[in-house]
């Protein structure tokens, strides 16, 4: 069994991605335009061109493809089976004490470390 995927481009995809590149710039150069107005309106004009430039991206054959991927990786992230609380504060204190180890154990040889070269260089430390 081959599954046979074609990915078919449309005449259109490159004028949405411009369009939508558009109107991105177009929302950060009227950002920067607009600077006298309300920073509440500015917000919202802002808000309002990136959404319609991913809901024209999101036509395009790429975008429908990353809009695919999204909800199946939405589905994926049901199925995990998430630690409970208890599991989550027992695995994070036992990073905290391999850490502290680990950082005493290499504290401890650097110690070591430096009076052994300064008794072989005659440097004392």
């Amino acid at each position: 069994m081959s599954a046979n995927t074609e990915t078919t481009t449309s005449s259109m995809d490159p004028l949405k991605w411009g369009v939508a590149i558009i109107l991105l710039l177009a929302a950060v150069v009227g950002n920067y335009m607009l600077s006298d107005l309300s920073v509440a309106i500015r917000v919202a004009g802002v808000i309002v061109a990136i959404a319609v430039a991913l809901v024209v991206a999101a036509q395009t054959t790429k975008g429908q493809t990353a809009v695919a991927f999204a909800r199946e990786s939405r589905t994926e992230v049901k199925k995990v089976v998430w630690p409970t609380r208890q599991e989550a504060i027992q695995t994070t204190l036992i990073v905290f004490a391999v850490t502290a180890i680990t950082a005493l154990l290499l504290w401890g040889l650097d110690a070591v470390l430096i009076r052994v070269v300064a008794f072989i260089t005659g440097v004392s430390a």
